[in-house]
């Protein structure tokens, strides 16, 4: 903490069976998913803030945490009295976003299985991580001004590495149900189906062209010397051998 800082808010309070963060030194977060939501955080925060809110979370200040849709909401001791109510915010997903979401479940094979067992697929970060401005936000009832404010920044660690263990968790944050998502997929496949039975001959199935088979006529593939070998070893006259021969050139012509 910056000396003018602890002149003005006084001694950070420490406290005992707080939640600490389990990295201890370097970067915060393993998987895919919680390195993309610090960078997203670190994208907008100010660094000597960040630092604070890395010791923070690691000397477990943060009291306790939960997850709700849009956001993650914690209790901070910090140096006064009584905790601070400390909230990370994420904008929850609109209707039309949710419907891509369903979309590009549907359109993955193995993606939905994949969620029902409880892995978050780095296909959805697209729709799912907070990238646009306004998508991220910080709350805090401490009297420290910066956005965000180092007790934030710690839930916001926090919350990363409970993503790395479950997490599903991003789609708590986004708003959306697992249980509703696997339901919105079932819905729209089952509506597909439905249209399928309507259509059950395919009068109104869009069948693709058929391919242009490459035109080759059958006598650039034909020895006329094996047949004539063949006839002659059997005595025929050469005369009708020659008559069979351009019998069969004409046959040919009049197939093409």
């Amino acid at each position: 903490m910056a000396r003018g800082n602890v002149h003005r808010y006084g001694t950070t309070r420490r406290i005992d069976g707080g939640i600490e963060a389990r990295t201890k030194r370097g970067s915060i977060g393993r998987g895919w998913w919680s390195k993309e939501l610090i960078s997203a955080m670190e994208e907008v925060a100010d660094k000597g803030r960040l630092t604070r809110g890395r010791a923070y979370a690691r000397t477990g200040q943060v009291i306790s945490m939960r997850l709700e849709p849009g956001s993650a909401v914690a209790e901070v001791q910090g140096s006064q009295l009584t905790p601070f109510t400390t909230v990370v915010r994420v904008r929850t997903l609109d209707e039309d976003t949710v419907n891509e979401l369903v979309d590009l479940v549907r359109s993955s094979p193995g993606m939905l299985a994949r969620l029902a067992a409880g892995i978050l697929p780095e296909e959805l970060g697209s729709l799912l991580l907070p990238r646009r401005a306004g998508e991220l936000d910080f709350d805090c009832t401490c009297p420290d001004d910066g956005w965000p404010c180092k007790h934030a920044a710690a839930v916001a660690y926090l919350l990363a590495e409970h993503v790395d263990e479950q997490p599903l968790a991003v789609l708590t944050l986004r708003g959306i149900d697992i249980a509703t998502l696997i339901g919105g997929v079932d819905e729209a496949e089952s509506a597909d189906d439905a249209a399928a039975e309507e259509d059950f001959y395919g009068d109104h199935i869009e069948l693709p062209e058929l391919p242009a088979e490459r035109f080759r006529p059958a006598l650039e593939d034909l020895d006329p010397m094996l047949l004539r070998r063949a006839l002659r070893a059997g005595g025929t006259d050469e005369a009708v051998v020659i008559r069979g021969i351009n019998d069969l050139e004409d046959l040919y012509r009049r197939m093409r």
